[in-house]
Order: C-alpha cells, then sequence, then structure tokens
C-alpha cells in the first residue's frame, strides 16, 4: 500500500469498529466484499473498551464482593474478605477487555478486514481522508458505512478532568471512592452507582427529573430504589447539578433542590446525562448527508442516507443507543450493500439494565399498547413463588407479560434475577407472534428461573397453579 498524495481506492469502508461497526464488517466480509475499516481510538469501540463489557464486569465483581461479606443467609460465615481493586480492575482490563478486543482483531484477521487507525473525514461521496499523528491519506470507497458510534455529554460547570469524570473515567477508577456523587440516574448512572455501592462506596446519585430510570414502569424502578436505599445509596431527585470544583484531593459538587442550594464533598463525581452522537467531525455537511437537530443520520429500512453508497448504524442514527441495536442494523446495511433485501423490521427491541435487581423490557408495556389504541392486558408472576429465585435467596421481582385480545404477546418485563438473560425468551415470543397458550403449554427446566414465564403464561390464561 503506497501512503502519499495519491488516493488509494477501497472497497467497502466501516468508520467506527464498536459492537456496529466490527459485525457489519464481519458480515460484509461473508457477503464477499473487500473490507476496510477505520478505527480512531480503539479496536472494539467504547462498548467493549470503556463501556458494556467493563462495566458489567465491575458490577459481578461488587456482586461477588457482597457475597463474601456475608453468606450468612446461607449458613456460611466468611471472615476477612478484602477488595484488593487494583486487581479487580487489572482482570477488568486484562482478562475480560483484552480478551474480546483481541477476538475481534483475530475475526478480521479470519475475514481478510484491513485496519487503519486515524480519524476519518468525508471529502465527497466517493471519498475520504484518514488522519493520523504525524500524516494523512486520502481513500476513495465505493460504499461506506458510518459507525462512529457516540460520546459523552459535558455539562457547563463540569469539565472532565481527574475528579470530574465521564462514564470511561467512572470505570477507571484507581481506588473506590468513599464518598462517589454521580450526576444522572439513567442506565449508565444506575449501573455504576450499584457497582460502586457494592464494592464499599457512599454513593450520591442527582437525578434532574422525578424519576431515576424512567425508561422502566414505576413497579420495576421501586425495586432498584429499594435495592439502593438497603445499599445506601442516597438518590435524590429534581435536583439540578451547578457546577462541580476539584479541591486536589476531592471535589465540592454544588447543586439545587427543593428552591435550596446545597454542596456535597465527595472524592469524585461522574457525569452520565446522555451521549452525543459522533457526527459533527465528519465532514457531513460537505457531503450533504441529511441529519436531525440532534445531530443524527438520516437512514431509511436499511441504514441507506441520502446518497446511495453511504450508510449509517448505531448511536449515529434515531432510535435507541444500544450495542445490539447497532449490530443488528451492521448486518442489515452490510447485506444490504451485497443486493440483500435485508432491511430493518423488529416488533421488538430488548433493554436492559444491569442494577440490582436486573430490569429488562422488550415490546410493548400496558400503557404504550393503550396509547395506540391496542385492547391489552398485564399479568404479573412474582419471583417470590419460584422455587430456583428461592434457592438462589433473591426472591425480588416479577415477570410480567403484556398480551392483546387475541393472547398475543406483544410485550413484556422482566425485574429480577437473570432479567437480562429472560428477556430474550420474551423477545422471541413477541417477534414470532406468540400466543400465551405457546409459552404456557412450552415445557421449561425445574426449577430454573425460566419456569417464571410459564407460570405468567398460566396467569394471562386465567389458569395460575403456583399462586
Amino acid at each position: 500500500m503506497v501512503v502519499g498524495d495519491f488516493a488509494i481506492d477501497l472497497d467497502t469502508v466501516v468508520i467506527g469498529s464498536g459492537p456496529g461497526g466490527y459485525v457489519a464488517a464481519i458480515r460484509a466480509a461473508e457477503m464477499g466484499q473487500k473490507v476496510t475499516v477505520i478505527e480512531s481510538t480503539f479496536i472494539g469501540g467504547v462498548c467493549l473498551n470503556v463501556g458494556c463489557i467493563p462495566s458489567k464486569a465491575l458490577i459481578n465483581a461488587g456482586h461477588r464482593y457482597q457475597d463474601a461479606l456475608d453468606a450468612s443467609t446461607f449458613g456460611i460465615n466468611a471472615k476477612g474478605a478484602d477488595l484488593d481493586f487494583k486487581k479487580t480492575q487489572d482482570w477488568k482490563q486484562n482478562k475480560v477487555v483484552h480478551t474480546l478486543t483481541s477476538g475481534v482483531s483475530m475475526l478480521f484477521k479470519k475475514h481478510k478486514i484491513d485496519s487503519i487507525m486515524g480519524t476519518a473525514f468525508l471529502k465527497d461521496d466517493h471519498s475520504l481522508r484518514v488522519m493520523q499523528k504525524d500524516s494523512a491519506q486520502t481513500y476513495t470507497f465505493k460504499n461506506l458505512i458510518i459507525a462512529t458510534g457516540s460520546r459523552p455529554i459535558e455539562i457547563k460547570g463540569f469539565k472532565f478532568g481527574k475528579r470530574i469524570l465521564d462514564s470511561t473515567g467512572g470505570l477507571n477508577l484507581p481506588e473506590v471512592p468513599k464518598e462517589f456523587v454521580v450526576i444522572g440516574g439513567g442506565y449508565i448512572g444506575s449501573e455504576l452507582a450499584s457497582a460502586y455501592a457494592n464494592l464499599g462506596a457512599h454513593v450520591t446519585i442527582l437525578e434532574g427529573t422525578s424519576s431515576i430510570l424512567p425508561n422502566f414502569e414505576k413497579d420495576m424502578v421501586q425495586l432498584v430504589l429499594n435495592s439502593f436505599k438497603k445499599r445506601g445509596v442516597t438518590v435524590i431527585t429534581n435536583a439540578m447539578a451547578k457546577e462541580a470544583e476539584d479541591t486536589g484531593n476531592g471535589v465540592k459538587v454544588t447543586y439545587t433542590a427543593d428552591g435550596k442550594e446545597q454542596i456535597l464533598a465527595a472524592d469524585y463525581v461522574m457525569v452520565t446525562v446522555g451521549r452525543r452522537p459522533n457526527t459533527d467531525d465528519l465532514g457531513l455537511d460537505i457531503v450533504g448527508i441529511e441529519t436531525t437537530d440532534r445531530g443524527l443520520i438520516k437512514v431509511d429500512a436499511q441504514g441507506r442516507t441520502n446518497k446511495p453508497n453511504i450508510y449509517a448504524i448505531g448511536d449515529v442514527v434515531p432510535g435507541a443507543a444500544l450495542a445490539h441495536k447497532a449490530s443488528y442494523e451492521g448486518k442489515v446495511a452490510a447485506e444490504a450493500i451485497s443486493g440483500k433485501a435485508s432491511a430493518v423490521d423488529y416488533k421488538a427491541m430488548p433493554a436492559v439494565c444491569f442494577t440490582d435487581p436486573e430490569l429488562a423490557t422488550t415490546g410493548m408495556t400496558l400503557a404504550e399498547a393503550k396509547e395506540k389504541g391496542i385492547k391489552a392486558k398485564a399479568s404479573k408472576f412474582p419471583f417470590a413463588a419460584n422455587g430456583r429465585a428461592l434457592s438462589l435467596a433473591q426472591t425480588e421481582g416479577f415477570v410480567r407479560l403484556v398480551t392483546n385480545e387475541e393472547g398475543t404477546v406483544i410485550g413484556g418485563q422482566v425485574a429480577g434475577a437473570g432479567a437480562s438473560d429472560l428477556i430474550s425468551e420474551l423477545t422471541v415470543a413477541v417477534e414470532g407472534g406468540l400466543n400465551v397458550e405457546d409459552l404456557a403449554l412450552t415445557i421449561h427446566p425445574h426449577p430454573t428461573l425460566s419456569e417464571t414465564i410459564m407460570d405468567d403464561a398460566e396467569v394471562a390464561l386465567g389458569l395460575p397453579i403456583n399462586i
């Protein structure tokens, strides 16, 4: 490959190697395309390196630590449990993150996918320039998939630094803080608040609205609030964060609540008030690619922009900013480039929050169904009546099925142990147009948490066995 002023011709180019970009690249290669991935930071993107994966590693470490501190419920009395947080962070980075990102690099090699490290900037609808530290190179392409993801929003008065952190900084703390303030009680804020509380921190969440986790139903959120209370997490709602001051060995956070200005002293403050699409420095305006007021790229059902050879997926397009949504869209775009009739066409997009307990939702809620004029009902089965949940001493939570007049499953929610896994069965039910009888008549192994779904289907039929 010659580097210089001459443009280098490429076939399919993917900008970004996160769960949208790397999946799109692999599927495109499987379809026979010659693929090149351009990545500005690290292979695997935010999710694998500083997002979904490392956060779940810390959450799991927190659970293990709590188990070691107190297993007296099971008649186990362990003494002297000690947390070596440096070792925890090393495990998270070297065993979990590195293993996965190395795996992506191996898959690139297997599928003969080239990768270029650098920042891409579009010149026109068939060429771009990649800037590196000491050089730049122009490339032409036949087709392009934009999968540049998103970044944390920095708010006024909270300039990111050593003690004023975004979610990346929050995941990579050198120590477990004694006092930890989280600005924003959405998915990321609530998950990391839960993780650090389990690891021994006193956590305060400042949420600007009337409730944390606004994307989940109130009875689900209440379970998390109950858990937070047990763990000493302070949740302050309708609180407006004003500024943070790094004092050298800590941080002072000023906020207003109930019309009064308050100050919190902490070791660190983490801001998790949302994310912004990485579309502002791509040169979209130069090419004439249409975007929304929020900077999201407008696409059709195949991920195609108003430029027929340029596609966009994941956090840079409208819809939920979820890794699995990006992967799904990546496959569609890659197949569309190969002439397949693939299109984004789903009834249910599952969403999970890995708090204590886990929360998961898919399809429509009862309220959403009624808003659309659908005559629907909801049935509910408690984890407290499930043998496996009892044996795990994790009886908080429930399964809820949302069904229409014909008994077809159109949505569902799970709050409790294993919710992140159980939600997949409900998603299959929604996508497949299954009836509650299909779930009730499907034999579920005993004793398992999955039986709660069968039991709830029987509740929906009016023929409950276990409650």
